[in-house]
C-alpha cells in the first residue's frame, strides 16, 4: 500500500457522508485530499439504508441541505456515471389522529415558507395515490411532490467516484490507527493496511466521518463525539405481482414507512423504544453485517402495517433485516469544526437520515473548512452543542432507546426527553420541586418550566392546540407584570474573562464598547466578519482585570470555544464557573420591596441604576445583584456562590410572601421576552443574521476601533438593510404561534417566523420574523398587510418594528 506522506485533508470513514466530504472539497479545488476506509466504501451503514430522500426538514437551512442534496442525486451520474437510482416519486405522511394531523398541516404550512412543494390531500385523495393504503381510519395528510428515493450504496460510490476523478485518493481497507498533535492541532494521522503495511500522513486537517464508529475515533482525536449505535429494523417483501411505482409512504403514527422497490414492498419502523447495540464497542470485524433478527420487538409494527397494508398479509417476508444506524442524544446530526481542537472537523451521527442529508452536510462542511467560517447558521447540528457529558456511554445507552422513536413520534411543541434525565442540577433544584415546578431540560441542565397547582399533576399533556400548562404560565406572566416573581436562572453560562488584557480582548470580541466603570453591566454580541451574530451575552465587567460574560445555557460552550479561539497571544485566562454560582431572578414592579426586605443595602436608582452590578448583604451571606431583565420589568438577577444558594432562596422566598411573590418558570420568561420583542439566540438571531437588521445596531459601537465586524457593519449602514425583524401580533386572541409560520405580505408569503410565543398580557400569540425591505423606510413596510399561515389558516397581524409591550422601556427603569 502506498499512500501520499501529506494529505491537506485526511478524511476517515468511507460512508455516504465522508464520500460527499471528499466529492465537495475536491469541487472547490482541495485535490490533495485523503479518505481512509477501514474496510470497504459503504460497509458500515450506508449500505443497508433505506435511501429515502425527503427535503423537508425543521428549519430553512437544514431544508435548504436537503434540497441540495436531492438536486445533487439527480444530476451527478452525468458527471461520473455512476447511476444513483434517484426518482422522484413524491412522499406522503399520514395522519390517524387530530393532533398529527394539526402537526402535518403546520408542516405544510412551514414547506411553503421554505419553498418546498407541499399539499394538503383529504383521504379520498390519499386513496387515489396510494390505493393499497387501508385509510378506514386516516384523517388526513401531506404530499410532497419533489420527495424521492435513491439507491444509498450508489450515491456513496458516485460522489467517491466524483472526488477521484479531481485528485482525491481514495482507499479501502486501511484505518487511521493513531495521531500526533501540537497544542490544538492535530500534526498526522497514522494508519495501517489489512497487508500490514502502515504509515503517516502529515495533515492539515482531519474530517471525522467515521459513522457509528465516530464516538471511538473521536477519542483518538481527542474531540467529544457523543452517539450511540442502535438496532434498526425493515422488511422486504418477495415481489407483488403489479405493483406499480408508488410515493414513499410514513405512517408516523404506527412508527412506520413504506417504500416500493422492483416490485417489492419495504417496509421500516422507527419503534418508540429502540435497541441499543454494540454496547462495549463494535466488532472489529464489522463488514456489511447484520444483526440477529428479533421479530418479537417487530411484530408489533407488522401486526399494524398488516391492517394497513392488506397486501402484505398475502405477500411472503423476502428479507427480515436489523442493521446499526448511529443515533445522537438529541436526534440532530453532528457538523462542523470540534470545540477541543482547531483542525478536527465532525459529520457523523446522522440519525437514520445519512442519504438524504449527505450531499447538503457535505457541501456545508466542505465550504466551512474553506472559508474558515460557517457558510450559513448551521445551529440546529453544530457539533459545539454536545456536552462534555453527552460521552457517558450509559447516558447514550438511556437516551438512544427514546431519540430513534422520536423521529416518528408526535412532535409537539415544548416536548421534552424522558429518558437519561437529572444529570445536572442547579442548586435550588429540590426546593422548586417540592413547590411544584416541572421541569424541562436544556444542555443537561434541569430547569423549572412552569410550576403546577395544587391538586394539578406536575408533568406534561402535550397537544398541539393550549397545553396543560397555558394558565398555569398566564399567572406567572401576570405576577411578573403585575407583581413579582422569583425564577431560577443558574443554568445561563458564566465565563470568567480576566488578565492585564481582558479589556483589549473583549472589545476585539464584542461589538459594545468593554471599556466601561467596574460594575458596569453591558449587552453586546460577538459578531463574525459579515456581521452576522455568533453570541449574544451580557458583559459584567467585575474588576480592571476580570469581566463575567453571561451566554444562554444551550451555547456557553460554543461561546467560551470563540472566544478562546480568537485569544491569540494576548494575555487574557478564560474559565467556566457556571456550577460555582446560583442565580436568582426576582422581577416585577415589587422586586425592590423584595429585596429591601431582606437586605439592607441601597437598591434605589441613584445607588443601583439599571444596567449596573453591586455586592450586597442578604440574609446571612453575600450575594451580587446585576440590575438587567429578560422580561421587561424592574429587577435583579441575584448571584450567590453555591454554598450560600439555598440559604439566600430560602430567605428571599419567605420574605416574598409578605408580597405575594410567585415561582415562575421559563415558559413564563418566554412568553415575556417576547411581548418586549427580545430576541431569542439561535432562533431570532444566529451567525447568518446582520446585527443591523436584527434591530441590535444600538447595542454597536462604530466609533470604537477593530472589533470583528466592524467593517460590516459600516458596509450595511452605506448600503442600506435588506430586511428587518419585525414583531407581530395575532388580531385573533385563540391561535397559537411557535415559530416558522410562514409569514404573508399583502397577499405573498415573503418570509417564515423565527419565534413564537403567547403574550399574556397583550391578548395573543405573538411572533418575530425577518422580512425583505430592500430601498424601503420602515413607515412604507408597515403600511403593508401582514397575515400568518397557521396549519393554512391565515391570521391577521398587527407588525411593529417596536416593542409592542413597554415600547420606551420604562418599567425597567421604576
Amino acid at each position: 500500500m502506498t499512500l501520499p506522506t501529506h494529505a491537506r485533508a485526511v478524511i476517515i470513514g468511507g460512508g455516504v457522508v465522508g464520500c460527499s466530504v471528499a466529492y465537495h472539497l475536491t469541487k472547490l479545488g482541495w485535490t490533495d485530499v485523503v479518505l481512509l476506509e477501514r474496510k470497504q466504501l459503504t460497509s458500515g451503514t450506508t449500505w443497508h439504508a433505506a435511501g429515502l430522500i425527503g427535503q423537508l426538514r425543521a428549519s430553512s437551512n437544514m431544508t435548504k441541505l436537503a434540497k441540495y442534496t436531492a438536486d445533487l442525486y439527480s444530476t451527478i451520474e452525468a458527471e461520473t456515471g455512476v447511476a444513483t437510482g434517484f426518482r422522484q416519486v413524491g412522499s406522503i405522511s399520514v395522519a390517524l389522529t387530530g393532533e398529527r394531523h394539526e402537526e402535518l398541516r403546520r408542516s405544510a404550512a412551514m414547506a411553503r415558507a421554505f419553498g418546498v412543494p407541499a399539499e394538503e390531500i383529504d383521504t379520498a385523495e390519499i386513496k387515489t395515490k396510494y390505493p393499497h393504503l387501508n385509510t378506514s381510519d386516516v384523517v388526513g395528510g401531506v404530499y410532497l411532490p419533489s420527495d424521492g428515493q435513491g439507491d444509498p450504496a450508489n450515491v456513496a460510490l458516485a460522489m467517491a467516484k466524483g472526488a477521484r476523478q479531481r485528485g482525491a485518493q481514495i482507499v479501502e481497507r486501511v484505518k487511521a490507527t493513531g495521531i500526533s498533535r501540537d497544542g490544538r492541532r492535530i500534526t498526522t494521522v497514522d494508519w495501517a493496511s489489512e497487508d500490514g503495511s502502515t504509515g503517516t500522513i502529515t495533515c492539515d486537517h482531519v474530517v471525522n466521518c467515521a459513522g457509528m464508529w465516530g464516538r471511538e475515533v473521536g477519542r483518538m482525536l481527542g474531540v467529544n463525539v457523543p452517539l450511540q449505535a442502535c438496532e434498526h429494523f425493515y422488511i422486504v417483501s418477495e415481489p407483488i405481482p403489479g405493483l406499480e411505482a408508488l410515493p414513499v409512504l410514513r405512517v408516523p403514527d404506527e412508527c412506520a414507512y413504506y417504500k416500493e422497490d422492483a416490485g417489492k414492498m419495504m417496509l421500516g419502523a422507527f419503534e418508540p423504544v429502540s435497541k441499543p447495540w454494540a454496547l462495549g464497542g463494535i466488532p472489529e470485524s464489522f463488514e456489511f453485517d447484520q444483526l440477529p433478527e428479533d421479530f418479537d420487538h417487530f411484530e408489533p409494527i407488522l401486526e399494524a402495517a398488516v391492517n394497513r397494508m392488506p397486501m402484505l398479509a398475502e405477500a411472503g417476508i423476502h428479507t427480515f433485516f436489523n442493521g446499526p444506524e448511529s443515533f445522537t442524544p438529541d436526534n440532530a446530526y453532528y457538523l462542523g469544526q470540534a470545540r477541543e481542537m482547531d483542525n478536527v472537523w465532525v459529520a457523523a451521527g446522522f440519525n437514520s437520515i445519512g442519504i438524504q442529508s449527505a450531499g447538503g452536510a457535505g457541501m456545508a462542511l466542505a465550504q466551512w473548512m474553506e472559508d474558515g467560517a460557517k457558510p450559513f447558521d448551521l445551529g440546529d447540528v453544530d457539533i459545539a452543542r454536545a456536552q462534555p457529558f453527552q460521552r457517558n456511554r450509559r447516558y447514550l445507552k438511556e437516551r438512544v432507546t427514546e431519540t430513534l422513536g422520536l423521529l416518528y413520534a408526535d412532535h409537539y411543541p415544548y416536548r421534552q426527553k424522558a429518558t437519561a434525565r437529572g444529570v445536572r442540577r442547579t442548586p435550588f433544584h429540590q426546593e422548586l420541586l417540592e413547590r411544584g415546578a416541572v421541569m424541562g431540560e436544556i444542555a443537561g441542565w434541569e430547569r423549572a418550566n412552569w410550576y403546577a397547582t395544587e391538586g394539578q399533576t406536575p408533568e406534561y399533556a402535550y397537544s398541539w392546540k393550549r397545553q396543560n400548562f397555558f394558565d398555569n404560565v398566564a399567572r406567572e406572566h401576570k405576577a411578573i407584570r403585575e407583581n413579582v416573581g422569583l425564577y431560577d436562572m443558574s443554568s445561563f453560562g458564566k465565563l470568567r474573562v480576566e488578565g492585564p488584557e481582558a479589556e483589549a480582548f473583549l472589545n476585539h470580541i464584542c461589538g459594545a464598547d468593554m471599556s466601561v466603570p467596574v460594575g458596569k453591566i453591558v449587552y453586546t454580541q460577538f459578531l463574525n466578519t459579515r456581521g452576522g451574530i455568533e453570541a449574544d451575552v451580557t458583559v459584567t465587567r467585575l474588576s480592571e482585570t476580570c469581566y463575567l460574560v453571561v451566554t444562554p445555557a444551550a451555547t456557553r460552550a460554543a461561546d467560551q470555544t470563540w472566544l478562546q479561539r480568537h485569544v491569540g497571544d494576548m494575555h487574557v485566562v478564560i474559565t467556566d464557573v457556571t456550577a460555582g454560582e446560583g442565580v436568582l431572578a426576582v422581577m416585577g414592579p415589587n422586586a425592590r420591596k423584595v429585596l429591601q426586605a431582606v437586605s439592607p443595602d441601597d437598591f434605589s436608582n441613584d445607588a443601583n441604576p439599571f444596567g449596573t452590578a453591586q455586592e450586597i448583604e442578604i440574609g446571612l451571606g453575600i450575594a451580587r445583584v446585576h440590575r438587567v431583565s429578560y422580561v421587561g420589568e424592574l429587577g435583579w438577577e441575584i448571584y450567590i456562590s453555591a454554598d450560600q444558594a439555598c440559604h439566600v432562596f430560602d430567605t428571599v422566598f419567605e420574605a416574598g410572601q409578605e408580597f405575594g411573590l410567585t415561582l415562575c418558570g421559563m415558559h413564563m420568561m418566554d412568553t415575556c421576552r417576547i411581548e418586549k420583542g427580545f430576541r431569542h439566540f439561535g432562533h431570532d438571531i444566529t451567525c447568518e443574521d446582520h446585527v443591523l437588521e436584527a434591530g441590535l445596531g444600538f447595542a454597536v459601537k462604530t466609533d470604537k476601533p477593530d472589533f470583528i465586524g466592524r467593517d460590516a457593519v459600516l458596509r450595511k449602514q452605506d448600503e442600506g438593510l435588506g430586511s428587518r425583524l419585525v414583531q407581530f401580533k395575532l388580531t385573533d386572541p385563540e391561535p397559537l404561534l411557535y415559530h416558522n409560520e410562514p409569514i404573508l405580505r399583502d397577499g405573498q408569503i415573503v418570509s417564515h417566523l423565527s419565534s413564537g410565543a403567547y403574550g399574556h398580557h397583550l391578548g395573543a400569540a405573538i411572533g418575530l420574523g425577518y422580512v425583505p425591505c430592500v430601498s424601503e423606510t420602515p413607515d412604507q413596510l408597515l403600511a403593508s398587510r401582514f397575515e400568518i399561515d397557521i396549519a393554512g389558516t391565515r391570521v391577521t397581524a398587527e407588525a411593529s418594528l417596536r416593542p409592542l409591550y413597554d415600547p420606551k422601556a420604562e418599567r425597567t427603569k421604576l
